[in-house]
């Protein structure tokens, strides 16, 4: 078992409504903003230890100075996340997964997965390697979305998508190289989506382990979008196109 930290009010909220009991101490600077004594309030009645320090200190803990006046100590509980394998025994035709392919910037990482919880994602999937983890950078950024959804590290992520594929996920890959645009699909059945790193997209293997490479429509002067903000846009058509099929 290790320890963390959560910061930002949004987020320590969310975390202390899900899981209070991994919750050690909250620390929060003295005052009377109102979301601020709202969360201390909560953390109080659910039996939370409380303490008062300064803002340098909170600035320290949580390596930000966008800590929103509070830090909140929490304990990781190994192997309380889900495996890939047990995600794949719960599997569904409404299944939805997103895999990021070496996302290395925290906050790339926290879009991403605010993305996954607004959009129903069951579960995001990275490599242990080459990738941002999960701190309190990424929670800060994520608002509550790396409380809610499944973040699974696999060893080797071409080995990953294999599972998905034996299991009857049907997976697109997204490449500013692929003939085919995201608009062309509609993604019925259990889908995963796949997502390269900054800079260098998907690699090679991952790229083959795809069953279709599809690509975002560019009509400006800019080659690519931002990680982030392109798994925002590929979820939410992937969502637009499944409600889209069940309208009678």
């Amino acid at each position: 078992m290790s320890e963390s930290y959560v910061y930002g009010i949004h987020a320590v909220e969310k975390f202390i409504r899900q899981s209070s009991a991994q919750s050690i101490e909250l620390l929060a600077t003295e005052g009377r903003n109102p979301r601020l004594l709202s969360v201390i309030g909560q953390t109080r009645k659910a039996k939370i230890p409380v303490r008062f320090v300064g803002r340098d200190e909170l600035s320290k803990l949580a390596g930000s100075d966008k800590h929103q006046g509070c830090v909140l100590h929490i304990r990781i509980v190994a192997g309380q996340q889900k495996s890939l394998e047990q995600c794949l025994a719960e599997l569904s035709q409404d299944s939805l997964f997103l895999v990021l392919d070496g996302v290395q910037d925290p906050h790339n990482l926290g879009a991403c997965l605010r993305s996954a919880d607004a959009t129903g994602v069951d579960a995001v999937i990275i490599p242990k390697d080459r990738s941002a983890s999960l701190n309190a950078t990424v929670r800060k950024v994520a608002a509550g979305g790396a409380e809610s959804v499944a973040l699974i590290e696999v060893t080797n992520l071409a080995r990953g998508l294999k599972m998905l594929k034996e299991a009857g996920v049907w997976i697109y890959g997204t490449s500013g190289e692929a003939e085919s645009s995201l608009y062309d699909y509609d993604y019925k059945g259990p889908t995963a989506l796949v997502m390269g790193s900054e800079g260098e997209g998907l690699r090679r293997l991952t790229a083959e382990a795809c069953d279709h490479l599809i690509k975002l429509p560019m009509k400006g002067v800019v080659e690519s979008l931002n990680v982030s903000v392109a798994t925002g846009v590929c979820l939410y058509e992937v969502l637009r196109s499944r409600m889209a099929c069940r309208q009678p």
